[in-house]
Order: structure tokens, then sequence, then C-alpha cells
């Protein structure tokens, strides 16, 4: 493999030729070749589907196990410490998990393969030394270093921070403010809880509640060979200029800090008492909130701030939720799923095994639609706000989030049940219509489709000190833009005008080079696989320019072992798209 001037790495072919043969054994040999290639795929195919048969749950899903990082584990590990019911051996097996994970220089990465993570690391290493690791043992004093080297605590994100400001190690002062008023703003008003995105929004308002309290637990420990310099752990950092956001919110911030002196005590005590309705409205089925980790974790501890004991039936089923996300490995290892996968994962093995020549009717299929078709979402959720005469309809990606279904698993759900021939199918075709329905009811305004709302595109809650974790909006993208044009066209929609305008879309979104940039997946591979079958299946012509400069694209990415693969740094980092080996393989329990 060799790096091309603009950093894209290129396939290496063997300089030195093939020995000629005679055309008679060339012949010979490509006959023999194609033979056995298709023997051997074949052979493949049946092992394969007789596998992923054997993965599928009796009541019809399947499920692997969503591995993110250790700083789920850790974060387990605090909330435990915080609401006092941490165990030994939760702690033992947690500990040995996040060691396992630590890489040879120290420190720990947010991905697979991926580079050291400052934020990451001090969770990480807090975590170990709650398991009773020594900070002067090699593997923390590596991280310590490397911690101290890149800014020590004071460089890590808002949310490690809030973390450690539960235990004092911390100043609450110290942190950006996010005051529980904010959920008495009005959809029309800038930042108001509407303009983040769901996985966002159920973060953030329990978090102003542990903002408004900013409780402090007796710390076990300190954490002073963290700092860079232990005399002054605190660093101030200079404002940016006034005329920025950066400036503008820096300032705000310092005003809403003062407001947190002297607050308004029955408007405050009011947006307590919404923020927890607000909270305990959004509660799942299985005990969780929004199916993810994040808004669970902080959701428990603003709902026990707020006077919820541990046995109250809300506290019960929330921490009961996560053991349900806990992973215990042969090794004698613990780690938490950040979510979980079934909807997602069920559809796409009904897709592949259908693909594979599985008859239409085999019963593992007819399992697999009934469980799709008990798991469709009737109700109501915030997605409503935007769209507020929509019929419900729709699927989410996890086992109970029937407040956030998601577009991206509704198109994908359809495309597994139009492939399945199920012995009732006007129950069948009812949830397509209705999960159709409520799809194309989501549109953008520029005619695409984001992951769970519309039109949640203003980049304000981007720019707020308090969210530096990440994406916190979510505008219209490639990939589940094209899951939708695909759907619709399975479905004979190709040429409805809305399915049009999502056309048109993808082909002004083609990057330069020929890529798609996929937001929920990685990234432009997963772009470009996700809009390629999407314009086929839409009419598209093969020989369409768009189409021409994304194979050539693919085509250029290629690795030398025949396969593509991409490195997640591609998501903030453009000279990383379409660079990196196949997904790997993990071992078993991993």
């Amino acid at each position: 493999m060799t790096a091309t001037a603009d950093g894209r790495l290129e396939p290496q072919y063997d300089p030195e030729p093939a020995a000629e043969s005679t055309t008679e054994e060339a012949g010979r040999d490509d006959s023999n070749s194609a033979t056995s290639t298709a023997d051997l795929a074949a052979s493949t195919l049946e092992r394969a589907v007789d596998h992923l048969l054997g993965l599928q749950d009796p009541t019809g899903w399947w499920k692997g196990n969503l591995e993110t990082n250790v700083t789920m584990d850790a974060e387990d590990l605090l909330l435990r410490q915080f609401l006092g019911i941490r165990t030994e051996e939760q702690t033992r097996a947690t500990g040995d998990w996040i060691r396992s994970q630590q890489q040879p220089d120290g420190t720990w990465a947010t991905f697979y393969g991926g580079p050291p993570e400052l934020s990451a690391t001090v969770e990480a290493y807090v975590a170990l030394k709650l398991a009773g690791d020594d900070p002067q043992a090699p593997h923390m004093r590596r991280a310590s270093a490397y911690i101290r080297e890149h800014g020590g605590i004071a460089g890590s994100r808002v949310f490690t921070r809030i973390w450690l400001a539960l235990f004092g190690w911390w100043p609450w002062d110290r942190l950006p403010d996010l005051p529980p008023e904010i959920i008495f703003l009005p959809r029309q008003v800038p930042l108001n809880i509407y303009s983040f995105g769901c996985w966002a929004r159920q973060t953030i308002v329990p978090l102003t509640v542990v903002s408004a309290h900013r409780p402090v637990r007796q710390a076990p420990f300190d954490l002073t060979e963290l700092h860079t310099d232990p005399a002054d752990p605190y660093p101030s950092r200079p404002f940016a200029a006034p005329y920025t956001w950066d400036g503008i919110f820096e300032r705000l911030d310092r005003l809403l800090h003062l407001y947190h002196r002297m607050p308004v005590k029955p408007l405050r005590r009011n947006a307590l008492q919404q923020a927890a309705r607000w909270i305990i409205d959004r509660q799942e089925a299985d005990g969780c909130w929004g199916g993810i980790q994040p808004p669970a974790v902080y959701s428990l501890i603003a709902l026990h701030l707020l006077g919820y004991e541990l046995d109250h039936p809300v506290m019960k089923a929330g921490l009961a939720a996560f053991d349900n996300f806990t992973v215990h490995t042969d090794e004698g290892h613990r780690w938490i799923e950040a979510c979980q996968s079934p909807v997602w994962d069920t559809c796409l093995a009904a897709i592949a095994l259908s693909d594979a020549g599985l008859p239409k009717d085999h019963p593992a299929l007819v399992r697999a639609a009934d469980w799709m078709l008990a798991e469709e979402i009737t109700k109501r959720g915030d997605w409503a706000v935007q769209r507020p005469k929509l019929p419900a309809g729709g699927w989410a990606f996890e086992f109970d989030n029937d407040n956030y279904p998601d577009i991206d698993d509704t198109a994908e759900v359809v495309l597994s049940l139009k492939r399945i021939k199920h012995p009732d199918p006007e129950r069948v075709d009812a949830a397509v219509r209705r999960g159709i329905e409520w799809t194309l009811g989501m549109q953008s305004k520029n005619g695409a489709w984001a992951a769970f709302d519309v039109d949640n595109t203003s980049t304000l809650p981007n720019k707020l000190p308090f969210c530096d974790f990440g994406e916190v909006i979510d505008p219209p993208s490639a990939d589940v833009t094209a899951h939708v044009v695909e759907m619709a066209a399975v479905s004979g929609l190709a040429n409805d005008p809305r399915i049009r305008r999502g056309i048109e879309w993808l082909l002004r979104e083609q990057e330069e080079d020929g890529s798609w940039f996929g937001r929920w997946g990685t990234n432009y591979i997963y772009g470009v696989g996700s809009v390629l079958p999407a314009l086929a299946e839409a009419g598209i012509p093969s020989s369409h320019p768009a189409i021409r400069r994304a194979v050539r694209w693919l085509e250029r990415h290629q690795n030398a072992d025949g396969g593509w693969g991409e490195d997640m740094r591609s998501y903030t980092d453009r000279s990383w798209a379409g660079r990196g080996p196949p997904p790997p393989r993990r071992p078993p329990g991993r």
C-alpha cells in the first residue's frame, strides 16, 4: 500500500509480471479458477447463512454486542460510587476490562484502534483507582504521565469534569452552567430543548438538575497527580473575543453563574419540578432513557437529587436497565453497552438472509417479521413537536425506545418486511404503509432526512461551552436520506415528488471526489455504500456522472487485500476518508 500526495492509500501491485502461458493453459487455468472460486463462494455463503440462523433468538430477533469505549464502564463505577451501590465484584470485573483495553503507552482510545484520548484516559484512570490500582504501578504511571503532558484534568471535556465535580475533584463554579429554567423556553426561541438532537436533549435536561444542585460526595482519594501544576490545579482560560460566538457564550455563562447564586426561587423550584416530570415521562418500558447510556446515568443522578430514593419504582427500573446493558465475558470481564441494536440487527439480518436465497416464507424470516411487527411504535414522541399532525409509525433502534423512533431503522425495517412472505400479509402491509407515511412526513425543508427529527439544523447548540462532547444536533445526512430513497423506490414511489427532492439533494451533496459523508456509519465508505444502491433502485442509470465518480472513488480506495475500510478519524479529519483496514474481527466476548 502506498500513500498518494493527498494522503490517500492506493493499492500496491506486484511489479513482477506473471509468467506467460499458452492460450490453452490459460483457458484451462481460468476455467478451473472460476469454478473453484464459485464453489468457494457457494460454500462460504452456505456456512454464513447457517451461522446467522444459529444466532437468532427464539423470539425472532438478532443482536450483536455494541461496544464503544471504556468511558461507559468508568462512568458506571462512578455512578454506583455516587449512589452508594458499588460492589467489589462489579468493581473487580470492570477494572479487569478497563485494564485489558489500555494501550501500550498507558492511554485509552474512544474507538477500536484509535489514537490516545485525554478524557477517556482520565476517566479510565479514576475508575482503576476506584478499583484499588496503585498510582505508582507502571500502567497507572504511564496513564497519569500522558494526562499531565496533555493538559491534565483541566484539558478534559466538560462531561469528564462534571463526573469529577460530583466528588469534589473539580469545582462546580469552573464548569459551564446550564439552568433548569431552559425547559420553559418556547420552541420558537433559540436554544430551547428541542433545538438539540434527541440524544443531547435527553442528556441535557437531567444535567440542568445536576447543575442546579451541584452535589459533592466525599471523594475516596485525591487526584493531585493528574494536574499539570498541583499548586494551580484549576487554571483560568482567557475569554474569547466578545464579537465571536465563543466570546458571547462565555459571557452568557458568567451571567448564568451569577443567576445560580441568586435564582428566582419560585421559578427555579417550578423548573426542577417540570424537569422531573419531563424526565419521568420519557422513561422507557425497560427502565432506560432513550435506549442509550448518557441520558440514563444523568437521569438517575438527577432524580436521586430531587428526592427519589433508590427503592422508588422509577429508580429501580432505571438501575435494572443497566443490568440488561451489562456484558460478562468468559475471561471474567464486565463491560457496559452504550446502547443495544436489536431492530437494526434484525432487519439487516433478514435482508441478508433473503438476498442469500433463503425462502421468503422460511420460519426464521417469519419469526423475524413477527418480532419486528410487534416492535412497531404507534405512540407519539418528541418528533411530534415539529410534526403535530403526522400519524405515528416507525421503528426504533433498540428494544425499547418508543419516544424516539428513527427514520434509518424504519426504512430498513420496511425493506426487510417487503422481502418476507408472511402468513398475514394484510398485517404486514398495514405496518409498512404506516412506516412509509411517517417516514415521508419527516422530510426536512431541504428535501433530505435526518435520523430522528425534522429541521434540527441550528448550529447554535454546538457552540455552547456545555456542548464539547460531540455533535448535539440532528441535521439531514446522506446515509439516512439514501435509505429512505431506497425504501420508497422498492415500494413503487421512486417518482413521488418528495423522493425526487431527496434524490436531488443526494446529488447536490456528493463530495467533489465522488464520495458521500455517511454520518451514522464509518463514514465515507458507509455513505457511498448507502447512496449507490438507493440511486440504482430509484432508476438513476449506472452511466450517470455521479455514479461514475462514486465508483472511481471506491476503486481508488480499495485496499491491497481486496477489501475496503475506514478509520473513525475521518469524521473530523477529511484526510482519513476511505482509509483504513477492514473492520476487525473481535475476539469472542469482546
